[in-house]
């Protein structure tokens, strides 16, 4: 696509009013799918078959009210904490109070910035060329700082709410059921999209390494959670293509190219309110438009594999140096899940807590302390990328 797009001789007021069209159309396409609903599971503790059923159609569902109340403002106060220790500007070392910048001292990457309302990947050849088409970039309000964060990586370290999160007994028996009891994680970020400020995410496929590989199938690589803080919308959250999961490598370019726009007219956008957790498949083909709505969007994201497509695989080189995963780094990485158990146990001590199999195996415990609070630093460095 063309990224001329984005000088002054754009009509802006025809993008929006065509933005708004198609925001209300796909919220319409969405709505017919079926696929949301509470996390439920039988009578015999398998995840529903209505859930399995609609998750392998569309390649995401809406998990509703997961995260309660108490839950969400813990979530809501790391994040004021977040942002009040970001660097001043991209590099800087010091925060807006003087103070060491959130991340500061770490190897690992954390910190993604773009222009208020960009789109930084899209039509380069950054993360391996996976964004071919460039986003709309709306014209951004005056006054706006150069740059913003809109991606934190390795956010558990930052974040004890999220790590919680990550220790959700729902969530981790839903991967426990879509992945196997032997699940591996993948990553995790917190997505920040400021109202009129919030990048783009130009479309894709998250998966690298798996495509040509002749037990390829729908799940192969994974998927990702999304928990919602504050809920999303059609204006502000992700879109998806239903099916496209299933469809194997898909030429971005020709795609839009056919439809003419980035406005993909078979992608719908997952709603979401406050405390709903969206899974999405990651090959689905996914995206999210520019955030020029009056509302934020915070989402806490965690990834899980199949075991068998992380062990001895080489990985895709996206998220971390390229490396062949054996099992003491997929031990060393799983132990995120560990804490995360942990900790929700402390915050949550009514709670029955999810029992991970591959710890109960080895006879691994751990416990959720200033130690392992210090353990966590740089651990994305281990990030299980494929």
């Amino acid at each position: 696509m063309d990224g001329s797009r984005t000088t002054t001789a754009v009509d802006y007021g025809a993008e929006e009013t065509a933005m708004q069209a198609y925001l209300r159309e796909g919220e319409q396409r969405a709505a017919a799918l079926g696929n949301r609903g509470p996390i439920r599971f039988t009578p015999a503790g398998e995840l529903h078959p209505d859930i399995v059923e609609a998750y392998w159609r569309c390649g995401f569902y809406v998990f509703e009210g997961v995260l309660k109340p108490d839950e969400l403002a813990d979530i809501e106060r790391d994040l004021h904490d977040i942002l009040d220790r970001l660097p001043v500007t991209r590099g800087a070392a010091l925060d807006a109070k003087g103070r060491p910048a959130l991340a500061a001292g770490c190897e690992g990457p954390n910190l993604l910035w773009s222009k208020p309302l960009g789109d930084p990947f899209g039509g380069t050849s950054l993360a391996n060329g996976r964004h071919p088409v460039k986003m709309y970039e709306p014209k951004a309000a005056e006054g706006l700082p150069k740059e913003v964060v809109y991606l934190i990586l390795g956010s558990l370290q930052f974040s004890e709410a999220s790590l919680r999160v990550y220790g959700h007994p729902g969530l981790l028996a839903v991967a426990a059921a879509i992945n196997g009891p032997d699940f591996t994680p993948f990553n995790e970020a917190l997505w920040i999209k400021e109202p009129g400020k919030g990048a783009s995410v130009a479309w894709h496929q998250d998966g690298t390494t798996h495509w040509d590989s002749p037990e390829w199938d729908e799940g192969i690589h994974g998927f990702n959670f999304m928990g919602q803080l504050y809920g999303c919308t059609a204006a502000n959250g992700v879109w998806v293509v239903p099916g496209s999961h299933k469809l194997g490598k898909i030429d971005i370019g020709k795609l839009a190219a056919q439809a003419g726009t980035e406005r993909l007219p078979n992608a719908v956008p997952m709603i979401c309110r406050p405390g709903d957790v969206a899974m999405t498949n990651r090959q689905a083909l996914h995206g999210s438009f520019a955030n020029t709505s009056k509302d934020w969007r915070v989402t806490v994201n965690f990834g899980f594999h199949r075991r068998k497509s992380v062990l001895g695989v080489t990985s895709g080189g996206i998220h971390n140096k390229a490396a062949t995963y054996d099992a003491d780094r997929i031990r060393e990485r799983a132990r995120l899940i560990g804490y995360g158990i942990a900790a929700r146990r402390q915050r949550f001590p009514n709670e029955t807590p999810f029992v991970y199999k591959p710890h109960v195996d080895e006879g691994l415990s751990y416990r959720w302390d200033d130690k392992a609070k210090a353990n966590l630093k740089d651990y994305n460095l281990l990030d299980l990328s494929i």
